[in-house]
């Protein structure tokens, strides 16, 4: 038996069960010198998921261990969490309804549609949502896949870094942006008690994990940062700290200016759209928040392609 909240027993089998779902995605590896820092640094594009970001792993890890009543499933997000959660009800033949608040961009209110989703506005901000999430549970008897508070989300978020793992044995320190938690809780739970130092990247206008890891406890926080729609939680949840407390080495906190300067970037220099909470760990990198030691093997996790492109135009203009 293990004390950990997410062993990495429950990832192994997270990842058998979403195998043939979930798309194994690449690495990039760019050498030492990228983006001016002193590290060896390589890109793991997640952002090539299925229905753009990493929320999938989770979705699927979820409908398949879990019984699912005639109501179907529910979801509240920014975005992601909505999209990748009609992804995979869509392609398990389920009704999902997700919930998401005004603040989601237009790009990503299309993409849970066009996966077959039902969407509702659920209030002003993420917490709004997920409240109107959790009175239609109470109400319809529907199956609520929370995007970070459950075992089931973070060991499916948690097959990632297994996946990373393999595709580079040799990483120092990965950088993992940071929302509510439940991607860098199963990156952190798989890479618990091995030499790799797991790095979370919060907008500095949205730093739910590092209050938490400040206050011995989850806290709630305010929220404003251009990566509100996805990194936007306002408190990350017993769950998450338990797992993170003791498995991340510590929290970056990176400006906006430089989000979306990495946003610039991976467009300009790789042709890779990128939404801004899938920019973050970059722009912590490319800003110094995070400064490697000389030869540092770093991989930085690009983990979310839902961008509006309008916005993208503007800013590589």
């Amino acid at each position: 038996m293990t004390d950990k909240p997410v062993p990495r027993s429950m990832i192994e089998a997270a990842a058998d069960r979403i195998a043939g779902h979930a798309r194994t995605t690449p690495v990039m590896r760019l050498g030492t010198g990228a983006f001016g820092s002193r590290a060896d640094v390589s890109l793991k594009l997640e952002s090539l998921q299925h229905a753009g970001s990493f929320k999938t792993r989770g979705a699927f890890n979820n409908l398949l261990s879990l019984d699912v009543p005639a109501a179907g499933v529910a979801a509240a997000s920014g975005g992601n969490h909505g999209a990748a959660v009609a992804y995979a009800a869509g392609n398990r033949g389920v009704k999902a309804t997700i919930f998401v608040p005004e603040i989601s961009p237009a790009a990503k209110i299309e993409a849970i549609r066009r996966f077959g989703g039902e969407v509702r506005i659920g209030g002003a901000q993420y917490d709004d949502a997920q409240a109107a999430c959790d009175k239609f549970v109470a109400e319809t008897g529907a199956l609520k896949i929370h995007p970070f508070s459950a075992k089931e989300t973070i060991a499916g978020q948690g097959t990632l870094g297994r996946e990373w793992h393999k595709q580079e044995p040799d990483l120092d320190t990965v950088l993992v942006a940071v929302g509510g938690g439940g991607l860098i809780s199963g990156i952190a739970a798989w890479f618990a008690g091995s030499s790799v130092k797991v790095v979370g990247v919060e907008p500095e206008g949205s730093r739910a994990l590092q209050a938490a890891l400040e206050a011995k406890g989850p806290v709630t926080v305010t929220v404003a940062s251009v990566a509100a729609d996805s990194l936007g939680a306002r408190n990350v949840g017993q769950l998450v700290y338990d797992v993170c407390k003791d498995a991340v080495d510590h929290v970056a906190l990176v400006p906006d200016a430089a989000i979306t300067e990495a946003q610039a970037l991976l467009w300009r220099d790789f042709r890779l759209a990128v939404e801004p909470g899938g920019a973050a760990a970059l722009g912590a990198l490319i800003a110094g928040s995070y400064k490697p030691q000389p030869g540092e093997r770093l991989g930085v996790l690009v983990c979310g392609a839902n961008v509006d492109l309008t916005k993208l135009v503007e800013i590589t203009a």
